[in-house]
This record gives C-alpha cells, sequence and structure tokens, in this order.
C-alpha cells in the first residue's frame, strides 16, 4: 500500500517514527561499529580458516571448527571459555545447564533481579511441581525485586544471603515485566559490589536479548557466567538453532558437564552441516543486532504517536533489542499481533490465536513470520494474556521490514474499530 494512500493518524505516526529513528541512528552505529570490530578482531586472533566451516558426524571428535567458534565467542564476551552449540534447544536450556552445573543439593541462590522470565520458573521450582527442577533436588532460592527505581536492593540483599549461598543470578532482559531492562552500568556496580562484599558468591547473568546492545558484555565487568539463545541477538538471524554458556574457565566446563556428560565435557559434539551458519550469524550479529535495534526505535515512536504507552520510549538509553507496547486489552492485543503476522514474509496468511506454550502459565499470543521457527531475532512480537495486556517486539533482518508490520498491525486495529 502506497504511504500516501494510509489513514491521517497512521501517515503521521509513520513520519513521527522516522523523524526520531533519525536522530539515534548516528549513536546506533557508532555501537555497532565498536561491536563488528571486536567480533572482527576474535575471528583473525582466533586464525579461523575455511575447514574450520566443514563440521563432523558421530561424536564430533577433533572438530577444530566447533572449538575456534568456542574460543571467538569466550572473546567476544570477554571471558576465559565458552561452549556454543546448535544442540542447545532455547536459551532456557544453556541456562539451565549453567545452574544445574554450578548448584549442589542444599545449595542456596538469589535472583536479584525480581522474579525470573516465564520458563525460569519452572526450571527453578517456582510455582511449580515440575519434575527435576532445581527445588526438585534441595535447591533453594530467594526472589529480591527490584525497587521503584530499577535498581538492585543492596540492602535487602544483604539480609538474604546464607552461608549456603552459591549465586546471584541477574536477568538482563525485562522480559514480560513493564519496567526497565538491566544496564551494563548497574551490572558493572553490582558485580564490583559482590567481589568485594561476597566474593565466595558467583554472578550468573542470564544475557538473552542483550548481547552485542551496548559496548561491553557482562564477562567484561566481572561477571563469572552468563548465557543466551543463538536464535536472538547473538545468531545473527542465521543460526538455526542453539545457545552458549560463557565465563569463567572452571564454570564454563561444570555447565559443559552438565550438557553433555560428566567426563565427556566439551569435546564431543558433532557440528554436521551448521558450522557455516553458526560462524557467519555470529559475524553479522553486530549488524542484525543494530536493524533490531532501529526496528525498536522506530515501534516505539510509532505507537506512541497512536496514543499507546510504550515501554522503552523512543529517546530511552537501551541495554536490549525489547520494545513493550501497551494495548490495555486483550482484543486489541490480539488484532496487534494478528496484524504484524499480515506483515510477514512467511505464513502472513496465518492467523495467530492465544494458546498455551511449554514453559508459560498463562497463554501466549506470538507473532512470528520467521525464516527459523520462533527467531526473535528476525523479528517478532508476543506477550501472555495477563495484565496490562502488553505486546513485546523484538529483532529484525531489517528494520525496513519491522516499519511495514507495524503499519499492517495499525490497519488491523483500525479495521476492527480498536484505533
Amino acid at each position: 500500500m502506497p504511504y500516501s494512500t494510509l489513514p491521517v493518524n497512521v501517515r503521521e505516526a509513520l513520519s513521527y517514527a522516522e523523524e526520531m529513528l533519525e536522530k539515534q541512528i548516528p549513536r546506533l552505529h557508532r555501537i555497532a561499529e565498536i561491536n563488528h570490530q571486536k567480533v572482527l578482531t576474535a575471528f583473525q586472533q582466533a586464525e579461523v580458516s575455511s575447514y574450520h566451516l566443514n563440521g563432523t558426524t558421530g561424536y564430533g571428535l577433533g572438530d577444530y571448527g566447533r572449538n575456534k567458534l568456542d574460543e571467538i565467542v569466550a572473546s567476544i564476551m570477554g571471558t576465559e571459555k565458552a561452549i556454543i552449540r546448535h544442540q542447545f534447544v532455547s536459551g532456557t536450556h544453556a541456562i539451565a545447564s549453567a545452574l544445574y552445573g554450578i548448584l549442589r543439593p542444599g545449595d542456596h541462590f538469589i535472583s536479584v533481579t525480581g522474579m525470573p522470565y516465564d520458563t525460569l520458573q519452572q526450571v527453578i521450582g517456582i510455582k511449580s511441581t515440575v519434575s527435576g527442577s532445581l527445588s526438585d533436588f534441595g535447591i533453594t532460592c530467594d526472589i529480591l525485586p527490584l525497587d521503584e527505581q530499577n535498581r538492585i536492593q543492596i540492602s535487602i540483599l544483604e539480609q538474604l544471603v546464607t552461608p549456603k549461598t552459591r549465586l546471584f543470578i541477574l536477568q538482563r532482559s525485562k522480559g514480560y515485566e513493564w519496567r526497565d531492562s538491566l544496564s551494563m552500568t548497574q551490572i558493572r556496580e553490582f558485580a564490583d559490589y559482590v567481589k568485594k562484599r561476597f566474593p565466595q558468591v558467583d554472578i550468573f547473568v542470564d544475557n538473552c536479548y542483550g548481547e552485542l546492545v551496548e559496548e561491553i558484555e557482562p564477562g567484561h565487568v566481572g561477571v563469572d557466567l552468563m548465557a543466551g539463545s543463538l536464535i536472538k541477538n547473538l545468531g545473527g538471524t542465521l543460526a538455526p538453532s542453539g545457545g552458549y554458556v560463557a565465563g569463567r574457565a572452571d564454570l564454563v566446563e561444570k555447565a559443559a558437564s552438565r550438557f553433555t556428560a560428566p567426563g565427556i565435557n566439551m569435546e564431543v559434539g558433532a557440528t554436521l552441516s551448521h558450522l557455516r551458519l553458526l560462524y557467519q550469524g555470529v559475524f553479522f550479529s553486530p549488524m542484525t543486532v543494530c536493524e533490531a535495534l532501529k526496528a525498536a526505535v522506530f515501534s516505539s515512536a510509532f505507537w506512541q504517536k497512536l496514543a499507546f504507552e510504550v515501554h522503552p520510549e523512543p529517546n530511552d538509553y537501551r541495554t536490549d533489542i525489547i520494545q513493550g507496547i501497551k494495548l490495555r486489552t486483550p482484543e486489541k492485543m490480539i488484532a496487534f499481533c494478528q496484524g504484524l503476522q499480515k506483515g510477514s514474509p512467511i505464513d502472513s496468511h496465518v492467523l495467530p490465536l492465544p494458546s498455551e506454550m511449554p514453559g508459560y502459565a498463562d497463554e501466549v499470543i506470538m507473532a512470528g513470520g520467521t525464516f527459523i521457527q520462533g527467531a526473535t531475532s528476525e523479528f517478532s512480537a508476543d506477550g501472555p494474556l495477563r495484565e496490562p495486556f502488553a505486546v513485546y517486539m523484538q529483532g529484525a533482518i531489517s528494520h525496513f521490514y519491522v516499519k511495514n508490520a507495524n503499519i499492517t498491525a495499525a490497519l488491523e486495529l483500525i479495521n476492527k474499530n480498536l484505533l
């Protein structure tokens, strides 16, 4: 549809969003260039050759390409060691491998950024009796909410630490919460505090959606371990599946032993035909993250102009790629996602509806016509059908595509008399 034929309010929102994005582009490009140089240097220092792009079968013994990619990811993340594998089924799987690898029966840990993301709640055993959760193994957890200024409550944390406290976990992204995500400045300040006050307690960061958004990663500021998904930022929209764990060498090895088996650790795991896509995805990731941030800024301004509450706002500082839009009613939320789906390259004819999803307590609706199933790095929007009926958008193969998808979502709301 030519822009000139759009309804007046949509045209005005489009113009405003383009203007706001133009102001942000120089800063976004600067960060992308810094991170791209970091990634390029990691490739060069690892001396990657064409034969490293060839995969292995069977046990995957002597897979030099796999080992080189681990080395590259460790360098990018600022850590001693990393394991990046397509066999991780999700970011939650990678995080769970890290937690099960570190923690032992009787240990205690604290989530210092409030309630963890929905899927991780079942891993921990919060509000659930799922067999095999951490609580099932006698591992206990305390949840420390952030304060009203989105800060970690250090004074209360002091009261929760016990001799059995083994780990502090931080979630960098806000997940399905209407709040700021955790910035690298906040993570640095917390790491500095812990190293002085509780040096015996390790720090773990759920880094999903945050990779390469800022100039540094948690490993650069003293975090002991982190994990994330490859169909989010670090996969560069090309990784067909997978995740990573990066951090202190001994902790990564423990996570790897849980991911495979004790004694097998990181030394096996056939890469099949996936290595080239993983290498290329990591290499492209600074650019695709930049596109996702452009899309987020545009979307924030577009929907703000249409009188919806957004978070972050267009000029806000960003530490992840997630953009929240508060639709206020389930009807608007469903129409919004159905409109976005119509703007997708894949399954544009499909009608998304709320449904149960593994790991989520509420019904979830998701729009995502992606080339890789569920790849939020490409572009998707989803949210649980619960108050405040907000949709969380993330990713972009290109911000131009997301721009078009926003327009189709607005038109869907108009067609249903919801805007």
